[in-house]
């Protein structure tokens, strides 16, 4: 009797918590291996996203005139940074994989009609992350040739290549998911999670929030790149609104033709 208690909640459109871990830990497995087949991807074309980011340290050399180099301070940095460069570009390549497990994972909360809308949240998802990421490696080289300015012109500029790769990761893969987040915004109300009056009344909070972020991933002497990032990221949170706006609108709609069908 106990082994069909599953097969009847899963009849029922309910999972128990066994279940819910099981799921998860599909999911988990799904995207570790996209993950892992990135990075392997990402492990040969580590040479060429690695003179990529070099280019601006050699926009330095030209705009500034100095002697700027990138050195690996032990024996094992060079190494260790080939892998680090590996792992990110392998979660930049596989994106699409892990992104659809975390949707295909959190859909069992949404209703039949509303699953149809799994995939527009997808092929919105996916889109947004490689935005962001372009927008952030857009604004890197101004980063680096602003920050490298401060020093003196008669000095060189010694650039640590693990700080700098992590420095680099940090605008450009952070700025990537945060674009991510509107999405799961829109999730979370079509989930019936949040609605969009709660996430209309917390604006002034999310404008602080994404103008923070924006200032601990730029720079804080760098005022412009932290806005060219933040304005986009405040028009995609009000898009989210208005979708789950529109969202909330249509069921009150249902309810409300529903309640008046069957009024007695």
């Amino acid at each position: 009797m106990s082994g069909r208690a599953p097969q009847s909640a899963g009849r029922d459109g309910k999972m128990s918590l066994g279940q819910h871990l099981l799921e998860l830990r599909k999911r988990l497995f799904l995207a570790a291996a996209g993950l892992f087949v990135g990075a392997i991807a990402g492990w040969f074309l580590s040479d060429f996203v690695w003179d990529a980011l070099r280019e601006p340290i050699y926009a330095i050399i030209e705009a500034q005139h100095r002697n700027a180099q990138i050195n690996y301070p032990d024996i094992t940095s060079a190494f260790d940074l080939k892998l680090k460069i590996s792992l990110y570009v392998g979660l930049i390549v596989s994106s699409p994989m892990w992104l659809y497990q975390i949707f295909a994972f959190l859909v069992p909360g949404l209703t039949r009609r509303e699953k149809q809308y799994t995939f527009g949240f997808f092929f919105t998802a996916v889109p947004l992350f490689l935005a962001g990421c372009a927008a952030g490696w857009y604004v890197l080289p101004h980063v680096v040739e602003l920050m490298t300015s401060f020093a003196p012109p008669e000095d060189a500029a010694f650039i640590n290549a693990q700080a700098y790769f992590d420095f680099v990761l940090k605008l450009v893969v952070a700025i990537g998911i945060a674009f991510v987040l509107p999405v799961f915004i829109v999730l979370l109300n079509f989930a019936g999670v949040i609605s969009a009056a709660s996430i209309i009344k917390s604006w002034r909070i999310a404008i602080l929030v994404i103008i923070l972020f924006t200032a601990i991933a730029t720079p804080a002497a760098d005022v412009v790149s932290m806005f060219l990032l933040a304005l986009p990221m405040i028009v995609l949170y009000f898009l989210a609104y208005g979708i789950a706006w529109l969202h909330d609108r249509r069921v009150a709609k249902r309810a409300s033709a529903f309640a008046q069908e069957y009024a007695v």
